[in-house]
C-alpha cells in the first residue's frame, strides 16, 4: 500500500490583528496547484472535510467571478458559502471574498500566493476579518482540522496527476 506524505500547514491567528495566515507547501508545480483552486470539478475533490460532500452552484474563477458551494454532512445538513473573486491571477494570486451564510455579516477579504519553489509550490493565504471575535469563531469552528484534511486531499488529487 502506498501512502502520501503530507507536509506541515501553518495556520496562525496574529494575536494583534484580525487575521489568520495560512501556509503549506504542495509536492506540485504552481500551474497544477492554482488549477485545483480554480477548476470547479477540482476544487469539489478536495475543499473542505473528508466527511462533508460538495455541491457547487456556481464557481466562476475570474476576476469579477462569484461562488457559491454547499458542503452536507451525514446527517442532511447543509453549510452554504460564497463570495466574489476580485483578483484572479493565473500562477500567482486569487483575491476573494468569503461569506458563511449563517453568519452574512462575517465577511473575510482572502489573498492566495501561489509561488514556484522549482516544481513545487508554496501557498500562502491572508484571511482578513471584520473583527477579532469573527476571527475567533472560525478558528473555533475547526476550520484547522477543516483546512488540513481539504490540503491532504489536494495532495492526494496532485499525486494521481
Amino acid at each position: 500500500m502506498t501512502t502520501t506524505t503530507h507536509p506541515e500547514t501553518r495556520v496562525t491567528a496574529n494575536p494583534d490583528l484580525p487575521t489568520i495566515e495560512i501556509v503549506r507547501e504542495f509536492e506540485a508545480p504552481v500551474d497544477a496547484v492554482f488549477r485545483a483552486h480554480t477548476d470547479p470539478e477540482l476544487v469539489k475533490k478536495w475543499l473542505g472535510p473528508r466527511r462533508l460532500t460538495m455541491r457547487i452552484d456556481r464557481y466562476d474563477a475570474r476576476t469579477g467571478g462569484a461562488y457559491r458551494y454547499v458542503h452536507t454532512d451525514q446527517d442532511g445538513t447543509d453549510y452554504g458559502f460564497y463570495g466574489a473573486f476580485h483578483e484572479v491571477r493565473p500562477n500567482e494570486r486569487i483575491v476573494q471574498t468569503f461569506t458563511y451564510e449563517d453568519v452574512p455579516d462575517g465577511v473575510s477579504l482572502e489573498t492566495a500566493t501561489f509561488e514556484d519553489l522549482g516544481g513545487r509550490t508554496r501557498l500562502s493565504i491572508l484571511s482578513v476579518l471584520d473583527s477579532f471575535e469573527s476571527r475567533d469563531a472560525m478558528v473555533a469552528s475547526g476550520m484547522e482540522s477543516g483546512v488540513n484534511e481539504g490540503y491532504e486531499q489536494l495532495d492526494d488529487l496532485l499525486a494521481a496527476g
